[in-house]
C-alpha cells in the first residue's frame, strides 16, 4: 500500500489493497453511527476506540463527532478554507463587532479538524471543516503570515460545525490522527 496519490504503483495492486486512511475514516464514520460498544485501548486517541465519546472527559457522555487531522505524505496537516458567516452572522449581527469580524475572517478561516459526513466510491469522502475555538469559544487562528502555528493549534479545545464540506480522496493521505469526540451542533442556526 503507497502513501499519497502521486506514487507509481501497479494499479491491480493498488486496487487489491485497501488504504489504511480510507479504512480509519469509513471506522470513524461507523463509530459516529453506532455508540454502544465499549472497548478498552491504551492509547486514548486510537481512531478505532469505541464507542464514540471514549477520546473525551468521561463526565462528557454526550458526542456525536470523532475530530480528526489528515497529514499528506510530508506530514503537513491538510487544511481546507470555510466560510465563517454561516454559523458566526447571527451572533456578530447584534453586537457592532461586524466590520471586526470581516477583518478577522481573512486570516482566520483555514482549519485542519474535521468531521465524516460521508464515505463512498473507492474511498473518496465528503468531510465538514470543522471552526477552531479556544476553552473561551473564541476562534483560533491556525495560520500566521500563511504558515501553519503549532502553537495555536496547542490552543485549540472546542470545534464548531461551519457548513462547508470538501470531498477528498483519501488515498492522497499518509496519516490520520484523531483529535477528540464532542458534541457539534449541525443544525444551522
Amino acid at each position: 500500500m503507497g502513501c499519497g496519490c502521486g506514487r507509481n504503483e501497479n494499479v491491480a495492486d493498488a486496487r487489491r489493497h485497501e488504504n489504511c486512511i480510507c479504512e480509519v475514516v469509513r471506522a470513524i464514520r461507523r463509530i459516529q453511527d453506532i455508540r454502544d460498544d465499549r472497548d478498552c485501548d491504551d492509547c486514548r486517541t486510537d481512531c478505532f476506540l469505541a464507542p464514540l465519546g471514549s477520546l473525551v472527559n468521561p463526565s462528557r457522555q454526550r458526542a456525536n463527532t470523532r475530530v480528526f487531522m489528515l497529514m499528506n505524505e510530508e506530514g503537513d496537516p491538510f487544511k481546507a478554507m470555510f466560510n465563517p458567516r454561516r454559523r458566526h452572522h447571527h451572533h456578530h449581527h447584534n453586537s457592532g463587532n461586524e466590520q471586526n469580524h470581516e477583518k478577522d475572517c481573512h486570516n482566520s478561516c483555514f482549519s485542519v479538524f474535521f468531521r465524516v459526513q460521508n464515505v463512498f466510491d473507492n474511498c473518496c469522502a465528503t468531510l465538514q471543516v470543522l471552526e477552531p475555538r479556544n476553552r473561551r469559544g473564541e476562534r483560533v487562528n491556525l495560520f500566521k503570515h500563511g504558515k501553519l502555528d503549532f502553537d495555536a493549534i496547542c490552543e485549540v479545545e472546542r470545534f464548531e460545525a461551519t457548513g462547508s464540506c470538501v470531498t477528498v480522496d483519501l488515498k492522497c493521505f499518509c496519516a490520520v490522527q484523531c483529535i477528540k469526540d464532542v458534541f457539534i451542533d449541525c443544525d444551522e442556526d
